[in-house]
C-alpha cells in the first residue's frame, strides 16, 4: 500500500507543486519547498484515511476528501498570503485529480 500511495504521491506533487509555486511566487527562493508542503500533510490523509470516511462509493469518496485537500490547502495558502487560496487549491487539486483518475482509467496506475 505504500508503494501505491508513493506513486499517487508523487503523480499530485508533480502536477500541485508548479501551479503552488506559482501562486507563491511573491514568497521568493521559498516558494517550491513551501508549495511541496501543501499537499504534504493532506496527501496521506486523504489516501490512507478517506475510505474509511466515505465507505458508500469511490465516487463519493473522492468528492469528500478532495474537498477535504482543497479546504486544507486553501486555509494553508491563506496563511501564505496567496491571493484567491480557494481558486488556487481548487485548480491545483482537480488537475491532479483529474490527471490521476485518467492514469488510473488509461493504465490502472497508480
Amino acid at each position: 500500500m505504500f508503494v501505491d500511495w508513493l506513486a499517487a504521491f508523487f503523480v499530485t506533487q508533480a502536477v500541485e507543486v508548479p501551479i503552488y509555486a506559482h501562486a507563491l511566487r511573491h514568497r521568493g527562493g521559498s516558494r517550491f519547498a513551501l508549495a511541496f508542503l501543501a499537499s504534504l500533510v493532506t496527501h496521506p490523509i486523504v489516501f490512507f484515511l478517506s475510505p474509511a470516511w466515505i465507505p458508500s462509493s469511490y465516487v463519493a469518496g473522492v468528492i469528500v476528501a478532495e474537498a477535504f485537500a482543497v479546504a486544507a490547502e486553501a486555509v494553508y495558502l491563506r496563511a501564505l498570503g496567496v491571493s484567491k487560496p480557494v481558486s488556487v487549491a481548487v485548480a491545483a487539486n482537480l488537475t491532479s485529480t483529474a490527471l490521476g483518475l485518467a492514469l488510473r482509467a488509461l493504465f490502472n496506475w497508480p
